[in-house]
Formats: structure tokens, sequence, C-alpha cells
């Protein structure tokens, strides 16, 4: 066959070098290279260069639609779940649950679960698994104790030693985990076993440490002046208000793919409602007794408002959290990208126990005393449920720290509205386990949706 006959049309012919010019002609000429496709996409010569067209606010809500349908679901099922507790515990216990007294401690109850859940999700974005996150708390927390007690130093340095311990023992779970080659399930199942122990040799067969420090009673058991919890509000609203904002506005600027600007403001609109809702109802006075003044956001709130804003961030936007998906996603990907598995797998299990230690931490300011069963018991379920619940997949490479906001508080109003119903203990093993049991459902049927429409 004859390759003569019409040239389809050529780009612009690069100018020809000079006689003798040497690498400053070739770099000259690829900048002028660089400028003529800058012009041309400007000028709309390049379909795949030009900037994505706005969307319409219908097409904001057809795009959010067909990424459910396509499995992308997040936290939607846990929030829906969440709503229609509420409105269910309200409608059955109309003069008790929605009450202000009430809502502070579903969100106390809540801490410590959301807390430990949160280091729990960056085990699990790898596939991991940590046994041993609630008695790591517990051993934390008794550590934590003791040093309060025998050597009579601040809370600060106490909770660097809860705090301290929690991280010692991440880090020899990861180093076994990931330099070893043993299985996070057998590894952290030996150290639920034997870290139990230690909590037993601390505190001795039936005794209990008590914690008096007001600073470390005050995490749960004190509230933040109302005025400062508006603040907090209004800081908190406007914060969120201008990173949605600002990475819509980044995107319209490059030209990318982005949502309706409406989808966005409803969004944002839903989340200043309840931030404000949750203040006002906070900043009611919830003493039975009208001389006593008890208003106000628990401590434990913004402490956990603040790890949530952080931890986000470090996943979210630094390059140890890209790394972490990745790791999680495929780690032999991962692995030929230059990227450390293993330092990835050690950090997350410190990162975990660690935060389990502020979490065995909270319970013991919410219980005034260390037992030698803290952190035992159904403490790593609820955590490990927490995340599921909330939207981390178990498969790894899916989920987000505030999976575990939601999560904890699914399982804390469950909790809380069984026990206001006067339910029996046994109904709220059933009912949590069945929500645990649908949540991981719904996360493997939209695991196959999302790579069935990949293919």
């Amino acid at each position: 066959m004859s390759t003569t006959g019409h040239r389809p049309p050529q780009g612009p012919e690069p100018a020809a070098a000079a006689p003798g010019a040497g690498p400053a002609t070739g770099a000259a000429t690829e900048a002028e290279r660089i400028a003529e496709l800058t012009r041309a996409t400007a000028s709309g010569g390049s379909a795949l260069a030009r900037p994505a067209p706005e969307p319409t606010f219908r097409e904001g809500v057809q795009a959010y639609v067909t990424r459910l349908r396509g499995g992308d679901i997040g936290s939607l099922p846990a929030i829906a779940g969440l709503v229609v507790l509420f409105v269910l515990f309200s409608a059955l216990r109309p003069d008790t649950f929605p009450t202000p007294g009430n809502i502070a401690n579903l969100l106390v109850q809540a801490s410590s679960i959301i807390v430990l859940a949160m280091g729990l999700t960056f085990v699990l974005l790898l596939g991991d698994i940590d046994l041993s996150a609630g008695v790591a708390g517990g051993a934390s927390a008794a550590v934590m104790a003791l040093v309060l007690r025998e050597s009579g130093v601040g809370w600060f340095l106490g909770l660097l030693a809860a705090l301290g311990t929690g991280l010692l023992l991440g880090t020899c779970i990861g180093l076994l985990v990931s330099r070893v080659g043993i299985p996070s399930f057998v590894v952290t199942l030996a150290f639920f076993l034997g870290v139990q122990g230690i909590t037993l040799r601390l505190i001795g067969e039936g005794g209990t440490i008590a914690v008096r420090d007001d600073v470390i009673v005050a995490i749960a058991n004190s509230n933040v002046p109302v005025w400062l919890g508006w603040v907090l509000t209004a800081v908190a609203a406007l914060g969120y208000a201008a990173v949605s904002l600002g990475r819509w506005a980044g995107q319209r600027r490059r030209g990318l793919t982005r949502d309706n600007v409406g989808v966005v403001l409803a969004r944002l609109v839903v989340v200043v409602a309840v931030l404000v809702a949750v203040t006002a109802v906070l900043s009611q006075n919830r003493a039975r007794v009208a001389s006593i003044q008890l208003a106000g956001i628990p401590y434990s709130v913004p402490l956990i408002a603040v790890l949530l804003v952080l931890l986000t961030l470090l996943l979210g936007r630094t390059r140890y959290g890209r790394h972490v998906y990745a790791v999680g996603g495929n780690p032999e990907a991962a692995r030929r990208a230059g990227i450390s598995v293993r330092g990835i797998r050690v950090s997350v299990f410190m990162i975990g126990s660690t935060l389990a230690a502020l979490a065995g931490v909270i319970d013991a300011s919410r219980l005034n005393s260390v037992a030698p069963g803290s952190g035992g018991a159904n403490t790593l379920l609820l955590g490990v449920g927490a995340a599921v619940i909330g939207g981390t997949s178990l498969f790894g490479g899916k989920g987000r720290v505030s999976n575990a906001v939601i999560g904890g508080l699914v399982i804390a109003a469950i909790a809380n509205g069984l026990g206001l119903l006067g339910q029996a203990q046994y109904v709220n093993y059933l009912v949590t386990g069945a929500v645990l049991l649908l949540a991981a459902t719904v996360d493997a049927i939209s695991r196959r949706r999302r790579a069935s429409s990949a293919v």
C-alpha cells in the first residue's frame, strides 16, 4: 500500500538549530514548544487540555448518585443509620433521649471508642488488624495512674508516660509484623494476652488505681465554658467552609472536574447546621437542680475535633498519607514505586497503639480509676466496629478518620438508647453485632461494584 497521499495536519515544525548551536539552543527550542502548547491550550486547541465545564446543580446531584451506584458510598449508610437511631429513640423516649444531659452523656460515652477507632483506621487501611489495641489502652492508663500516684508528678508527665507506653507497644508490634513477617493477627493476639498480664501485674488482682488528677479527670467530666464553646463552633464552621470552598476554587482554577458550587454549599450548610444545633443543645443548663449551672461542651469533644483535623490532614494532605493508601491498595506496586512498605507498616501500628493509649486515658478519666480489666472485654470489638460501621474497609486502602467519629456515635447511640429503653445487655450485643455485620456486607458489595464499574 502506498503511503503517499493527503498528509494529516501537523503541529508547527520545530525551528532548525543553527550550526554549532549547543544545548542552549535545544533548550530554547523546547521552551518555544511549551509556549506554543500553552497558547493552543488557552485558545481551546487541545480537547484533552480544555478546562472541565462547570456542572449544573442537577448534574452535580446526578454525578453523586452515579458514584453511589458505582459503589463509592463512603459514610452515607452510617450517617443514615445515625439519623434513624436518633429519630427512633427520640420518638420512643422523648423525655430522656433528646435531652441536653443525655446528649452530653452520649458524646462522652462515645469519646474513647472514637479515639480508639481513629487509631485502628490507620491499621485497617493496610488490611491489617490490631487485636491488642484495647488492652494496650488499659495498660497505658495503668502506667499513667501509677506514675501520678507514686511519683506525684503533674498530669503532663503522666499523660506522656501513657502515650509512651502505647508508642512502645505499637513499635514492637510493627517490627514483628513488618521485619519478622509474622501475620498481624497472630502478633496482636499474643500481645492481647500478654499485655493483660502486664496490667494485672501493675495493679494487682482485684485492685484498682484511683485517678484524682484534676486535669485528667476534667477530660470526660468537665465542660468548656459556654462562650468558648460558641467560639470553637464558629472557628470549626469557618474552617470547614474555608477548606471546602478553597478546594472547589482550586479545582475550578486548574480546570479540574469538580462538584457544582450549589452542592458544595448545600453540604456546607448541613455541616454548619449540625454544629450549631449540637452547641445550642449543650449550651443549655442540664443540671437537675436549678441553682447549679451545668452547661457547655464536654472537653473530650474539642479533643476529638482537634485529632480529627490533624489526622485528616495527615492522611489527606501529606506524602505519608498517600503512601498509606498506596500500601493499603497494592503493597507490591507501592514497593516498586519506591515506598518503604515496612516503614509504613511499622508507623501505622505506632499510631494505632498511641491513640489506643489516649483512649485508655479518656476511659480512666470517665471512670476516675483504672482496673485490671480496663480495655478488655468488648472494647476492641467496639473500636473495630466503629471504624467499619463508619465506612472504613476491612480489605484495606479505603477509609477516613471521620469514619471513626460517625461509627463511634452509632455504637454509642445504640447502647445509650437501648439502655434508656430498659433492654437487657444481650439485646445491645445482638443489635450492635447485626449493625456491624450489615456494615461489612455493604463494604463487600460496594467493593465488588467498584471493581466491576472499573472494568
